[in-house]
């Protein structure tokens, strides 16, 4: 296969020819599943592992390849190619890692649009859908809505909830689907470019694995019927990159009980762009949009220029990236602490 049907181009090009060796060539990590890898490269799909110098010279569980990356292998036999480095990663998708850990995982990598589904039913939630248009952002990626089971709700309730997200302030793309029914599902394959990275992001039980099938035509991913609710039920567990036979490129990922924000200012800025317009107007530079007085945020949404839950959402986001964030600092200056210590103990020893 012609790898730039995979999404490979001069951009990456120029980052490989800089980055591997004599006898290295680039795959493009298809599936990863419990720490193991399924690479494709011009000679075809191999299983893959990990050089023993790469995984020990990383630093954070956020520098293993990825589904989406770009990676230098060496092909040790007919079946199996040793990944050796990750090229560097124009877009991307991440969260902080679930529980306590402050730490980034990767979800998706290369990609060109993450579509967010969300099912009519019951899924449907404003602060959720911000939470994800932010991950979008800060990685670089087009966020598309995908409203996904609209047999579920009579076409007032889907004009309502596509009306809320209007007034919530989202202007991303909004496409209404449903497989069953089949309505939608040709605007959704008309925005399936042949060599474009796509990405179905949702929680879990939306319908993702029953969308990826529908356009492959089969029943080539496990589902599980809804439940007696209506509501899906869970079935993906690992991330895959799949090929759809317009040449498109789509990753079908597990779906997410969280969604923690980690290094996402940027993300939130750009998601809230008319919060920062308002903010420049604030008497004080670094106004919370609290309680300061002055503040054109709060006069805004007193004089309902902006929806409560728009200004409740903003504030939320903020503050969880930015105490993650600062986490995050102290946790790195603790490792790289701990790491000169180790480097001083070993020092010490030699005498």
């Amino acid at each position: 296969m012609d790898i730039r049907a995979l999404g490979f181009d001069d951009w990456f090009g120029a980052h490989a020819e800089a980055l591997l060796r004599p006898g290295q060539s680039v795959a493009r990590v298809m599936t990863v599943d419990r720490g193991a890898f399924l690479v494709r490269s011009e000679q075809g799909e191999t299983s893959a592992e990990l050089a023993g110098r790469f995984r020990f010279g990383i630093e954070s569980a956020s520098e293993l390849p990825c589904v989406g990356d770009w990676v230098g292998i060496e092909q040790a036999s007919p079946t199996l190619a040793v990944i050796h480095a990750v090229l560097p990663r124009r877009t991307f998708l991440r969260r902080k890692a679930p529980g306590k850990t402050v730490d980034f995982q990767m979800i998706a990598t290369n990609l060109d649009v993450a579509c967010i589904v969300q099912s009519c039913h019951y899924d449907f939630n404003l602060h959720r859908l911000d939470r994800y248009l932010v991950a979008a952002t800060e990685g670089g990626v087009e966020p598309v809505i995908v409203l996904s089971k609209t047999d579920l709700v009579s076409p007032d309730e889907l004009a309502g909830l596509v009306e809320q997200i209007r007034g919530n302030g989202i202007a991303a793309r909004v496409l209404p689907i449903s497989t069953v029914a089949s309505s939608g599902m040709d605007e959704f394959r008309d925005l399936l470019q042949p060599g474009r990275t796509f990405c179905l992001l949702g929680s879990s039980g939306v319908g993702k694995t029953t969308l990826v099938n529908h356009l492959l035509g089969q029943n080539a991913l496990d589902t599980k019927a809804v439940s007696a609710t209506g509501e899906g039920v869970h079935t993906t567990s690992r991330r895959q990159l799949i090929v759809l036979g317009n040449g498109a490129l789509l990753v079908d990922t597990p779906g997410m009980r969280e969604l923690g924000l980690l290094g996402a200012t940027d993300g939130v800025e750009s998601s809230f762009a008319d919060f920062q317009d308002l903010a420049s107007q604030c008497r004080f530079p670094d106004c919370t949009h609290t309680r300061e007085p002055g503040c054109a945020v709060r006069a805004a949404l007193a004089a309902g220029e902006v929806a409560e839950e728009r200004y409740q959402s903003y504030l939320r986001l903020r503050k969880e990236t930015e105490f993650h964030d600062m986490s995050y600092a102290e946790k790195r200056k603790k490792d790289r602490d701990f790491g000169r210590f180790i480097k001083t103990a070993k020092k010490d020893r030699k005498y």
